[in-house]
């Protein structure tokens, strides 16, 4: 192996970035799993024990890097101040691009590696012009190249994901086949810094606002809420208030600490106005361009008329209406299995 071209592998102590490990090393690679403390709790422990048990079972150098620094401050406090200012942030895909791809890479230049892996499933692909941009995995229940669209393509251009082509099922199985002890382990939590959830997060650092009305469109009072951080744009359930048909949230309103509710007719999405767009597979367009949207990470793509703006985000018309998302969650736009670009969501309408 003296000659095989080394790789650091980002490992949170999980079946998939423990079945990567074997399938770089099947590829020619000679892998050090690196593990990024981005917490220092007793879960984050056990993962770094579990990584460097499966490193070893294998043959691979761990090791693992203190980031609690930079996920405080690129992921957290973010992530606090954006439910404070009414947006419902999805914190994944940016600290991919913020923290995991930086500290990896930064991690594989101190260890001698040309490349960095992880165990996400998803592909990257080289395209016509020498663009990169990442795809979408075989497997299409588990595909996760929405939680990758910001990465750039200095980072691309040193990226691996072998599972893309793998199903989880497959990587269970090959997990079991080695021994490995981590192949039953439960899937990780979806907000890795809220074990116990975002409401009880944000409660925690008093972040659930002041309790205030509970309004229609119409201006029309109908009830009162507990924080305005409590509730999630598109919620039906749990909000506390009756009505000839059920109540979703429409809105919150921080200017005046209003929660603004309205039957299903009005939970609907026609158009979205985006911040700044990670460009992935092409350059900028200074034109409208017909694509496919994702609007949550879970959500099928819908087809969608993008027009850039002059700040560098873009106005999205959908073909059709979609159920309600929040400012604060990812567009991501697709081209068949390419990703785009993709960006914030700023205002929905």
């Amino acid at each position: 192996m003296a000659d095989a071209p080394r790789i650091a592998l980002g490992m949170s102590g999980g079946v998939d970035s423990s079945v990567a490990v074997a399938a770089l090393q099947a590829e020619g690679y000679e892998v050090t799993g690196v593990t990024l403390r981005m917490q220092d709790t007793p879960d984050v422990d056990a993962s770094c024990r579990d990584a460097a048990a499966v490193c070893e079972r294998l043959g691979a150098r761990h090791v693992a890097v203190d980031a609690t620094a930079a996920f405080d401050e690129a992921v957290v406090a973010p992530f606090a101040a954006a439910y404070a200012a009414g947006l419902t942030p999805s914190p994944c895909v940016g600290c991919n691009a913020a923290v995991k791809l930086p500290g990896l890479l930064r991690a594989a230049d101190e260890l001698g590696c040309e490349a960095v892996a992880t165990g996400h499933y998803a592909r990257v692909g080289q395209l016509a012009g020498g663009r990169r941009a990442v795809l979408a995995a075989l497997d299409h229940r588990k595909d996760q190249s929405y939680m990758l669209a910001l990465l750039t393509q200095d980072q691309l251009a040193r990226l691996v994901l072998p599972l893309g082509g793998m199903t989880k099922l497959a990587v269970r199985a090959a997990a079991a086949e080695m021994g490995l002890a981590v192949a039953d382990k439960p899937e990780s939590q979806d907000i890795c810094f809220a074990p116990e959830g975002y409401r009880a997060f944000l409660a925690g650092r008093g972040g659930l606002g002041e309790p205030g009305p509970i309004v229609r469109r119409d201006g029309a009072v109908v009830g009162r809420h507990e924080g305005l951080a409590g509730y999630t744009v598109g919620q039906r359930k749990g909000i506390g208030v009756a009505g000839p048909e059920p109540y979703y949230v429409l809105e919150r309103r921080v200017a005046d600490n209003a929660l603004v509710v309205g039957p299903a007719d009005e939970a609907l999405l026609r158009r979205v106005g985006t911040g700044p767009v990670n460009w992935q597979a092409v350059e900028a367009p200074d034109a409208p361009l017909e694509a496919m949207v994702k609007l949550r990470y879970r959500s099928e793509p819908t087809a969608c008329i993008i027009t850039p703006n002059e700040g560098g985000g873009a106005s999205v018309e959908l073909r059709e209406p979609q159920p309600l998302t929040a400012p604060g969650q990812w567009a991501v736009f697709y081209q068949g299995s390419t990703v785009l670009g993709g960006a914030m969501i700023e205002e929905v309408g």
